[in-house]
């Protein structure tokens, strides 16, 4: 039954590695947001613990082991009128920054502060801007 309310559970983390950020660009035949920058991350699965659903994510996304150092802030979002998404993010750190991308994104960066505004979807902006995401100190 298409009828019926979904909602989705994603982790999504903000990777540091020497002051930048890693965001990734969908693939364009996405069904969601093709062709848009995000922060690494993806649905939970049932029974997974939240940050474990992180590591696993990064890794099948980048290729990157990842530390889970806290939480930064949760947001949800329609996707259409029937999916809800709830998204975790964490900060994360990596001392790794050799990325290999999965089929689900076709480009990467590692982007200081401002380069990300430049990429960034407006709502992911405004939800950084909300949470005080550009005042970690750490960001170049």
């Amino acid at each position: 039954m298409s009828d019926k309310n979904n909602i989705v559970v994603a982790v999504k983390g903000l990777i540091l590695n020497k002051g930048k950020i890693l965001i990734i660009k969908r693939a364009y035949d996405d069904e969601v947001s093709p062709g848009d920058w995000e922060c690494v991350g993806g649905k939970i699965e049932f029974g997974e613990n939240l940050e474990n659903a992180l590591i696993r994510e990064i890794k099948e996304e980048v290729g990157l082991t990842v530390t889970v150092e806290k939480l930064l802030y949760a947001t949800t979002f329609k996707t259409n009128p029937t999916r809800q998404v709830v998204i975790i993010t964490y900060l994360c750190r990596s001392t790794e920054d050799t990325v290999i991308l999965s089929d689900e994104h076709i480009e990467y960066k590692w982007a200081t502060k401002d380069r990300l505004k430049e990429f960034l979807i407006p709502e992911i902006i405004n939800d950084f801007e909300k949470n005080n995401i550009f005042s970690i100190g750490e960001l170049l």
